[in-house]
């Protein structure tokens, strides 16, 4: 069987830890491939919301087995705390949750290095979350890093001391005040490695490969968006992965030929988190209206996210990097009371039109181009078929569909997963 991925078209934040809850009843594995506790995948449903950082979306599902892939980085504090927060649903983890061997850990050296490298450089932050992510994963690329696999050798402990020996002398080369107890900090560490032991660690490759053999079928789920992809994305205001589909291969070892849906996430407008470019944006009271309408502020981070009209340049862009195959729409409710909708159909960069993403989107070269739509008056949270949607919307959607020349198959009017409309 092939395996299809779910994957996020913008900044992140779309909405895929719902979508993944919602189509799990279609798969026998959901599986991660990339990113770590800077996710927040939000799923909501009988009326607690609940949120996911590193534990893949399909975990409430007691039917599928969850696995976390080799291209995940794992902070087995936070980790823990997230089992934790399963225990009092009754959530099976030990039976449904494998881990591959080959994800690396993040140390707490790791993320005292990432807030030591972003105080240093002052004005110039790109917006780290402070997870200890980016010098993970300059780690695994250094071929410093500590696996999953290490926690099962007698010596792991020797090669974590100096690998955070290491880490407390580039702390020490920053030259900024960074205050902390690694005992206390390391204390909290090994123990919640002894949890973590306490779980299954496999070769992932080899059992999605066998899976795939028996017919199995699997959703890969990504973290962030495709406009934080390491190589693709808004560089150097990015994450430190791949979050596009070639992320799905190298995070898993699923081979490309193996490969079949893609399906792509969107919000029906734009946010994003942090620091960067965003030509879309707005700073004025409809802006504050997305904001708070859309409740826009990070499931894990708490930051609030900057809020535009929906930018088509860069959806077609992760499109087309992509691959996408279908294309699911997210807070369609959110824009109900516009009278007026604006779509980025265009830049003028440099004195010219243009309608792909250049390498440099700073305000300073690009200026949206918008067309504008009649927007729809009607409440959308209680509607459950595609019959239902209001003319202005459905206009706003086929608009859409000819653009990307990709259907949208799924609009989401609510975030619990009953607030989801399939289009045939």
């Amino acid at each position: 069987m092939a395996v299809d991925l779910l994957l996020g078209l913008q900044w992140g934040d779309e909405g895929k830890g719902k979508i993944v809850d919602v189509l799990t009843k279609n798969y026998n594995i959901i599986a991660r491939f990339q990113g770590g506790p800077n996710a927040g995948h939000t799923l909501e449903f009988d009326g607690i919301k609940h949120v996911l950082r590193t534990i893949p979306s399909g975990i409430f599902h007691t039917d599928s087995i969850n696995l976390i892939g080799n291209g995940v980085v794992i902070d087995p504090v936070v980790f823990v705390k997230e089992l934790e927060g399963l225990d009092k649903y009754k959530i099976d983890y030990v039976k449904n949750l494998f881990i591959s061997r080959k994800a690396h850990l993040i140390l707490p050296t790791h993320r005292l290095l990432d807030a030591a490298s972003e105080a240093s450089k002052g004005k110039a932050k790109i917006g780290s979350t402070l997870k200890g992510i980016g010098p993970t994963y300059m780690d695994k690329t250094g071929r410093n890093g500590i696996r999953v696999g290490d926690l099962e050798l007698d010596n792991w402990q020797d090669k974590y001391r100096a690998l955070a020996d290491k880490h407390e002398a580039l702390i020490a080369f920053h030259d900024v005040d960074v205050q902390y107890d690694l005992a206390d900090l390391e204390a909290e560490f090994f123990a919640a490695v002894e949890t973590l032991k306490k779980l299954r660690f496999i070769d992932s490759e080899e059992y999605i490969h066998q899976a795939q053999k028996e017919g199995k079928t699997i959703l890969a789920e990504g973290a962030q968006g495709s406009l934080l992809d390491i190589d693709f994305g808004t560089y150097p205001f990015v994450t430190s992965s791949n979050t596009t589909a070639a992320g799905a291969c190298t995070g898993l070892g699923v081979p490309p030929n193996k490969v079949k849906e893609a399906f792509g996430i969107f919000k029906a407008y734009t946010t994003r988190v942090g620091s960067g470019p965003f030509p879309t944006e707005l700073f004025d009271e409809v802006g504050e209206r997305m904001a708070k309408v859309g409740r826009e502020f990070g499931a894990v981070t708490g930051r609030p996210r900057r809020c535009g009209w929906l930018d088509l340049v860069a959806l077609r862009y992760a499109v087309q990097v992509n691959g996408v195959t279908q294309l699911i729409m997210m807070k369609a409710d959110v824009l109900s009371g516009f009278d007026t909708l604006k779509i980025c159909t265009g830049y003028n960069y440099k004195g010219e039109t243009i309608h792909h993403l250049p390498f440099n989107i700073e305000p300073e070269n690009v200026t949206p181009v918008y067309t504008e739509m009649k927007g729809w008056k009607e409440d959308l949270t209680g509607m459950d078929q595609a019959s239902q949607l209001p003319k202005a919307l459905n206009d706003y959607i086929e608009f859409l569909e000819k653009e990307l020349e990709v259907p949208i198959k799924i609009v989401s009017v609510g975030p619990d997963r009953k607030q989801t409309i399939h289009r045939n």
